[in-house]
């Protein structure tokens, strides 16, 4: 395991990395920037919620008013459009009302829950699963299971926090209905989307970053809710399965994986093995996982994914965004560029391995 010392380095490069993040002259095809931290959209969502994890394990005040700072301005220019997708940085929101106590987070807090919960604005589809719409495009009839981190985890911290069990409720159902139709069942892993207008899972390929977003939401959710006991039992044994599956999967030489999973040709791809480690580690510690069956491979791994972390703390080796592909071919010419989810989630595995569990 690498020191404290080291960890404590690289925590602050990345960091400051993503606080500076712009796009570095890529043509991007979305209506809003998923590279530049100064926008409203997922990627962002993502990477300030590892801001915020890494500033509640290093007490770094710096870190907290750049967030608040970073909200308000964000809020003044307004938001462009409601989904599934720019429901993401709400996540972050919930901590900060709690550290704040300002009116106005709480406010959109409650706005954005009657939006999804009473006004029904978060389109459904079959099964009322939420239905994966992003800016300018409502994807019909798609559910995605990047929604289980994008929405779902809002849903949940919205629901402690305004002592609404609906939102916890609904959050549960959404997620019980993602496994039905993405689990791969002979395999333990997700399929990146299901469409019910065509009735299948498209290319059926196990998406790696899309894979990791259960791995990490799901330690996340035992963590901060109080689950009926069943359902989290449930959730955990699909936990359980897809990390063995993982194990399998993983790359021999560095422990790290795949951007398509099964397939060894495509290229690793660092935003999803951080997640993917974070989460196995996260369930070692919390003797969700036998230590002895995993501590070898979290080693191997941690050792090599820190070498993709350059000198100014870029983190290497990530996929730009990715709608879903009709082949595995498709996610292999996925472009990789720095992403500020790759940023966040390489904060999320590193502020997991600086805990005195790891040391």
């Amino acid at each position: 395991m690498i020191n404290k010392q080291q960890i404590d380095v690289l925590l602050n490069l990345v960091s400051d990395k993503m606080m500076a993040l712009k796009n570095n002259g890529m043509e991007e095809k979305f209506p809003i920037s998923l590279i530049d931290i100064d926008c409203w959209e997922w990627p962002q969502g993502v990477g300030i919620f590892g801001l915020y994890k890494y500033y509640k394990v290093s007490g770094k005040k710096e870190i907290l008013e750049y967030l608040i700072e970073w909200f308000d301005e964000r809020l003044k220019e307004g938001i462009l459009e409601r989904n599934v997708n720019t429901t993401a940085p709400m996540l972050t929101l919930t901590y900060l009302y709690e550290e704040t106590n300002k009116a106005e987070y709480l406010n959109l807090i409650e706005d954005w829950v009657d939006w999804i919960m009473k006004d029904k604005k978060l389109l459904r589809t079959g099964d009322d699963c939420f239905q994966h719409m992003i800016t300018g495009d409502p994807n019909d009839g798609e559910i995605l299971i990047d929604t289980i981190f994008m929405t779902l985890l809002f849903l949940y911290r919205a629901g402690k926090i305004l002592n609404r069990k609906d939102c916890q409720d609904e959050a549960s159902y959404q997620i019980l209905n993602h496994i039905k139709y993405l689990l791969n069942k002979e395999v333990g892993l997700f399929y990146h989307g299901f469409n019910f207008n065509r009735n299948n899972n498209y290319g059926k390929v196990m998406w790696g970053r899309g894979n990791s977003w259960y791995t990490v939401a799901v330690m996340e959710i035992i963590q901060e809710v109080e689950l009926n006991e069943a359902i989290k039992r449930y959730f955990l044994t699909v936990y359980k399965n897809q990390v063995k599956a993982l194990k399998l999967y993983s790359n021999k030489e560095t422990g790290l994986w795949h951007t398509v999973i099964d397939d060894s040709d495509s290229y690793v791809e660092i935003s999803a093995s951080a997640a993917f480690l974070c989460g196995i580690m996260q369930g070692v510690r919390l003797g969700i996982l036998p230590k002895s069956e995993y501590i070898d491979e979290i080693d191997k791994a941690l050792t090599h994914i820190v070498q993709y972390i350059a000198e100014d703390g870029t983190v290497e080796q990530v996929s730009y965004g990715t709608p879903i592909g009709e082949s595995g071919d498709f996610y292999k010419e996925i472009p990789c560029c720095p992403m500020t989810y790759g940023q966040a989630l390489m904060i999320l595995l590193l502020q997991e391995a600086l805990l005195d569990y790891w040391h």
